[in-house]
């Protein structure tokens, strides 16, 4: 772990500028995803009150929303396609003065696991953090009870996650090892050796890809929990459909956001296993 978090730091200190202002632009977006459940819901209040004016406003925060995304999509494409380059040609020379060149090229391919992290999964793991802790903090304060099961929700996969992460560590470690070695076993050209390569290739990644499934059943279960009892709640008492929006959308961010974590706890073990064997 120690190895993928200091390679982590170095890319980020050595790019701090290019990082910074992309991950500006990730929160600014994600602060307004998290604000226009409120806004969405006074707009729906708004237009059974037949106030037009007022319900514009929502539209206008969808433009913004929007206009800051492609913002963001526009920079980080140039950033992260330089950080590559970069980290690359760091990659495959320190394999060389080591001797290793026939791995240089499968390193450089591990290598961009590490701009692929902060191109695309570290935006997600923001994005996936604002929504569940926002969308819990925001539920608490406009219907609690949800909240507080939303809250419970959290705290138990909390509990389990670092036994869930061991168990990925080691199907990462063999996933790598395998990858770090097909080179070799490519240039040998034996028919035995590679239907035995490729064979556990498969194998490891159907295990890899039975845990996500099997985590993605778990999360429905326990959200269709959730949201059975937030409707009850709504059920037995007067609300304004504006409330009814907000409390479902707020819902529907923590959900789906909670659905994307298992995915990015696999990516990290993924990383760990990278950063003992990528020299950059």
């Amino acid at each position: 772990m120690a190895d993928a978090v200091h390679t982590l730091k170095q890319i980020a200190f050595t790019h701090r500028q290019k990082l910074l202002a992309t991950f500006t632009l990730v929160a600014l977006e994600n602060v307004l995803f998290l604000l226009y459940p409120l806004v969405g819901s006074f707009a729906v209040n708004a237009v059974l009150a037949g106030k037009m004016g007022h319900a514009l406003v929502y539209a206008c925060m969808v433009f913004v929303i929007w206009a800051v995304g492609s913002a963001r999509r526009a920079v980080d494409t140039r950033a992260f396609v330089r950080i590559y380059a970069d980290l690359a040609v760091k990659a495959i020379m320190n394999e060389k003065q080591k001797g290793t060149t026939s791995s240089a090229s499968a390193h450089a391919n591990l290598a961009r696991q590490f701009v692929a992290f902060f191109e695309e999964h570290l935006p997600i793991f923001i994005t996936a953090s604002f929504n569940i802790v926002g969308s819990v903090l925001m539920l608490l304060m406009i219907e609690f009870w949800s909240g507080v099961i939303a809250l419970l929700i959290l705290l138990i996969f909390l509990a389990i996650l670092p036994r869930y992460m061991q168990k990925n560590d080691r199907l990462y470690f063999k996933l790598n090892n395998r990858l770090e070695n097909e080179v070799n076993i490519i240039e040998r050209s034996k028919n035995n050796e590679l239907n035995k390569h490729y064979d556990l290739l498969s194998k490891i990644r159907i295990a890899i890809s039975n845990r996500e499934a099997t985590s993605f059943l778990l999360i429905g279960v326990v959200l269709a929990i959730l949201f059975g009892a937030t409707l009850a709640i709504l059920a037995s008492k007067t609300v304004q459909a504006g409330h009814i929006y907000a409390v479902l959308t707020y819902l529907w961010g923590f959900a789906m956001s909670l659905d994307d974590m298992p995915r990015l706890v696999e990516k990290f073990s993924e990383l760990k296993d990278i950063g003992k064997r990528v020299d950059v």
